[in-house]
């Protein structure tokens, strides 16, 4: 069961429409996150409503719990979901496949107070270090930087980059975790300090790291309105990237400074990042699921075919 979300229901009260909207549920961690924001700005802007879609939004702790709410059938759909992570539960017969890209590259970043004496991930040896929820990106990436610089951390749940956050700085845990845009705005006050990021696992960079998947019996009883959540959800991409209001939008949303907002936007996430139908190194991630033991063997031909039968092209 989920532990901790936020339902969010947008009424849109007398609006008129020619059709009934259908009942969408929506899934997503990382509230606040650029990489994510679609979910809820094309909810305020009357997009998905536009193709016919009400959607409901329910904000989790992150990818382990955006992945049970999918494959329970609490959500229809979970944005930002690991590839690994899902390949892990389709292989154990979970009902879930992923239907588009939600993020190509890395982003993610782990951090410590900036009085702490860890400078860098080698000095990191018994230290807690930070992911957010079993099953996530946020482990799957910790666990190969702890790989890559051979490094005995230990890894701790820490929830959302918020929680993640007051653990930190009060004492809890040694190295915290956070994607753009939080900790911005701490780093440049000179709060806390960068010790690794993503980006140094470099094969991650062309990666489709996080994906959109959806309930494989909700998707094939109603596949129309997945093309439709797709196509609304590309629809605010472009809206995001080419109306100076989104930095408004934006900004509100995520309770961040609109310089912060546009810095984000720019220095982290190209559009060319988060096009729905990108996919890429595929090879990448089954071989660090069996590294890591997500996966027992690399998925088969046939498997991969089925797995991304109804990937977003």
């Amino acid at each position: 069961m989920i532990k901790r979300f936020m339902l969010v229901f947008l009424c849109w009260g007398s609006f008129s429409t020619s059709f009934a909207a259908e009942k969408i549920v929506v899934a997503s961690g990382a509230q606040g996150n650029w990489e994510t924001a679609a979910a809820q700005l094309g909810l305020q802007q009357g997009i998905f409503l536009k193709h016919g879609l009400d959607v409901q939004l329910l904000w989790t702790q992150g990818g382990g719990e955006t992945l049970q709410a999918v494959v329970s059938g609490s959500a229809d759909i979970g944005i930002g979901l690991g590839l690994t992570a899902v390949m892990a539960a389709y292989v154990k017969g979970a009902p879930i496949r992923p239907i588009a890209n939600a993020s190509t590259g890395p982003d993610l970043y782990w951090y410590v107070p900036a009085a702490s004496p860890i400078k860098s991930l080698r000095d990191a040896a018994g230290k807690s270090m930070a992911y957010s929820t079993a099953g996530s990106s946020t482990q799957i990436a910790l666990l190969g930087l702890r790989k890559l610089y051979d490094v005995d951390v230990r890894p701790v749940a820490t929830g959302s980059p918020q929680a993640t956050y007051t653990q930190v700085m009060s004492g809890q845990i040694d190295i915290g975790w956070a994607g753009p845009p939080f900790g911005i705005e701490q780093l440049r006050k000179g709060l806390i300090r960068v010790v690794v990021k993503e980006e140094e696992l470099p094969e991650l960079r062309d990666q489709t790291v996080r994906v959109m998947a959806a309930n494989l019996t909700s998707l094939q009883s109603k596949k129309r309105l997945f093309d439709d959540y797709r196509a609304a959800y590309a629809e605010t991409l472009t809206w995001m990237y080419s109306d100076p209001a989104a930095m408004a939008a934006y900004s509100k949303f995520s309770g961040i400074a609109e310089d912060i907002a546009t810095q984000v936007r720019s220095e982290y996430w190209p559009k060319r990042s988060l096009e729905l139908n990108t996919l890429g190194g595929v090879g990448v991630a089954m071989r660090d699921g069996v590294a890591m033991k997500f996966l027992t063997t690399p998925l088969q031909k046939e498997q991969l075919d089925e797995f991304f039968s109804f990937y977003a092209r």
